[in-house]
């Protein structure tokens, strides 16, 4: 990937050509986990440009222009962004069109520091952040901007949000041969590379075979994984603790047609009180988890890992899918998993080009005695 800010842009990191940064990953990912597993280390690539469906710019104002910005491999510094080819082209070629409207229109521009973008399957959002009250004219200008663009924009400052059309975002996934849609908020967790989103949940589709017993799946988001996945199983029971990604999870799963799923807003450690009956939620009336049969558990952790209680009690199943957004806390958990399940699948997945991040998917299962 070719682009005029490299040497100086902290966003991108890696260095050499993307065969060189590949294999330097998979060299990493390989060497470190070792002692876990001796088989092939399987790996997922990015494209090397135009993969990012989501990003984030600063605003600098200088005279009567604005330019977009990102912080420098300087700390503390940032560059005037003129180009960022790693964003998917929808983004690409908005970008430049939506600053020279930004900078014709006094009233969004003033005191504007950030833009966020999202594109999706729906269309493009862009959020405009604001260090200022915003007025009720201001409705006015993002809907004529919105609409001139062809997007969705919302306004933010402290407090105020205002929309300039309902939000409807939607994403289209392709999983092992088949369309799934996806109801989105603008905060949703996102994976920012779409190809490689499609990779991961694949590859842990094709993974488990179909005719599983029941899943059990914690740190579920807004469905990502759950619903393909749900397929190859009987029942699923997905938890989480975000009221907002079980209320977008429950719409996926009507606009999927998908019903053998219960989703829970319960999290990790409330889940495991409510398994050893420690503990009864209001939230699991209807439920009773010792009807299922779980033949699988899935985690998705967030970059810190899995704490200790969550280890201890996901030790207790027969097959475990672990996706890993932090290869160190992942070591650090595999350490403690090891003890009683063996790794039998490891895959690696570039979703972040051009960066020493990467994330990995990894399946175990319980040791024979």
């Amino acid at each position: 990937m070719q682009c005029c800010h490299f040497k100086e842009c902290g966003s991108c990191t890696l260095e050499g050509s993307y065969e060189e940064q590949k294999a330097f990953k998979l060299n990493a990912i390989s060497s470190k986990f070792s002692e876990f597993y001796d088989k092939e280390f399987e790996f997922f690539a990015s494209n090397e440009k135009n993969y990012r469906i989501r990003a984030e710019f600063g605003i600098w104002h200088e005279a009567d222009k604005i330019y977009y910005t990102m912080h420098s491999k300087n700390k503390g510094e940032r560059i005037f962004v003129r180009e960022c080819p790693k964003v998917c082209e929808q983004i690409v070629s908005l970008m430049s069109i939506l600053l020279n409207e930004l900078e014709s229109d006094a009233k969004l521009k003033h005191r504007l520091f950030g833009v966020e973008f999202i594109s999706c399957s729906s269309g493009v959002l862009v959020t405009l952040l604001y260090h200022k009250k915003l007025e009720a004219t201001f409705l006015e200008h993002i809907v004529n901007l919105a609409n001139k663009l062809d997007i969705t924009i919302i306004a933010r400052s402290r407090g105020q949000k205002i929309l300039s059309h309902e939000l409807n975002l939607i994403d289209e996934l392709k999983i092992d041969g088949r369309i799934y849609k996806f109801h989105l908020s603008e905060n949703a967790f996102i994976q920012p590379n779409k190809a490689v989103n499609e990779k991961m949940i694949t590859w842990a589709k094709i993974n488990l075979a179909k005719g599983g017993k029941d899943l059990l799946e914690l740190y579920c988001g807004h469905g990502n994984f759950t619903i393909p996945l749900s397929e190859n199983f009987k029942n699923v029971l997905a938890t989480e603790i975000s009221k907002s990604s079980i209320f977008y999870a429950l719409k996926n799963c009507d606009i999927n047609d998908t019903k053998n799923i219960k989703f829970l807003r319960l999290s990790a450690n409330e889940l495991i009180s409510a398994f050893k009956n420690e503990r009864e939620f209001n939230r699991l009336k209807d439920i009773n988890l010792h009807e299922y049969d779980f033949s699988h558990i899935l985690v998705d952790p967030p970059r810190a890992g899995l704490e200790p209680s969550v280890i201890n009690f996901i030790k207790n199943y027969e097959n475990i899918i672990y996706i890993s957004c932090n290869p160190d806390s992942l070591y650090e958990n595999l350490i403690q998993i090891s003890q009683t399940h063996e790794v039998v699948k490891f895959a690696v997945f570039d979703q972040f080009a051009h960066t020493h991040h990467v994330e990995c998917g990894v399946l175990l299962r319980k040791k024979n005695g």
